[in-house]
């Protein structure tokens, strides 16, 4: 199991186009995905479950790998943080 800390640097925070992008990538690999804020855990390969996260700009978010593929879905789903979901 993989956790992260990735803090969102998208101004906009994360809304349905972010969201996307992070379903589109989570379902290229295999492993589970889960994503935490505060007492909340979602389905990270569901775009309305990470939507009612309600993450604004600099929310810092757990997220949560399992499986075979876990430390290259991690590395996608960081990038991604990381490049401000290609903003």
């Amino acid at each position: 199991m993989i956790e992260k800390i990735v803090t969102v640097k998208h101004r906009a925070g994360i809304h349905a186009r972010p969201a996307a992008l992070i379903v589109k990538t989570a379902n290229q690999f295999a492993s589970d995905f889960f994503i935490e804020k505060d007492t909340m855990r979602i389905n990270g390969k569901s775009i309305m479950g990470i939507i009612t996260l309600g993450a604004s700009y600099k929310t810092d978010l757990k997220i949560v790998l399992e499986g075979d593929d876990e430390q290259e879905a991690a590395d996608a789903i960081e990038q991604l943080f990381v490049n401000r979901f290609e903003e």
